[in-house]
């Protein structure tokens, strides 16, 4: 996946808001980050993060692919026709249609639940991970705490390690857990903060697992209703929940690309 800093919500600024002190101990080399984790340690304690989170921040290793990643993106300074076609628009567009047309009822279910339809949806799925074919290579909690002890986006990333050491807490993912080299995860490429608070368990089972289709596909419905998503209203540039989808990715090509290709899935 290509990352691009995704929005704040209310409840992650609150998160920030109580751990202004760890921003004092970033840097910009790895050559702190085992004097920085007990530091952080402290703070993600004082937030509620209970032992298994405390011993998963504790095991983490500073990320070099995950700080080449953050210095190395490009794609978003495509133009849309050359960002769409390195993404691979046409492709994504015939499977998703194919995806919809082979599981009508559950997508249907969804958008009768949340308002989102699914070639919104599809179009995610597809342009995140490939519906499912590579949700990443990287060790979830290691790359958010490299990100969050680093200088260059620490405050962003910060209440997401928080997130991230709350759902190894509950059991939705480990310290072993692997994602993208943000530490985004499952099929839609949550980031964990996010996961935390619009996480949905889909299938019944009593975890939130976004490794698993129907928990990732409604989490990510859930979280663009939660946003303000007007069922019924068009997604198109100029119609009312276009703006939703920079809640979803704040780069504007990406958002022109998600609204076009998931018009032409649904149509």
């Amino acid at each position: 996946m290509f990352f691009f800093a995704k929005p704040f919500s209310v409840a992650l600024v609150m998160a920030l808001s109580a751990t202004q002190a760890v921003a004092a101990s970033c840097s910009d080399t790895g050559a702190r980050f085992e004097a920085w984790k007990p530091e952080f340690a402290a703070e993600a304690k004082a937030q509620g993060v209970r032992e298994k989170g405390l011993a998963a921040l504790m095991g983490t290793s500073y990320s070099k692919a995950t700080i080449a990643a953050d210095r190395n993106q490009k794609s978003f300074k495509y133009t849309l026709e050359k960002f769409m076609q390195v993404r691979g628009a046409d492709a994504i567009i015939k499977q998703g249609r194919a995806r919809k047309a082979k599981n009508a009822s559950f997508f249907a279910g969804l958008e009768k639940s949340y308002g989102v339809p699914a070639g919104v949806l599809l179009a995610i799925h597809g342009m995140e991970t490939g519906f499912g074919s590579f949700m990443g290579d990287t060790n979830v909690v290691s790359a958010i705490a490299t990100l969050a002890y680093d200088c260059r986006r620490s405050a962003f990333f910060t209440p997401h390690l928080i997130g991230a050491l709350k759902l190894v807490d509950q059991g939705s993912i480990t310290a072993n857990t692997v994602g993208a080299k943000h530490g985004e995860l499952g099929h839609t490429q949550f980031l964990p903060g996010n996961a935390l608070i619009y996480g949905v368990d889909g299938n019944g089972d009593g975890r939130v697992d976004l490794g698993n289709l129907t928990d990732a596909m409604a989490s990510t419905a859930n979280f663009l209703r939660k946003k303000g998503w007007k069922p019924g209203a068009g997604y198109q540039q100029g119609e009312p929940n276009f703006a939703i989808l920079h809640e979803w990715n704040a780069a504007k090509v990406y958002q022109q690309a998600i609204a076009i290709m998931g018009k032409r899935i649904d149509s």
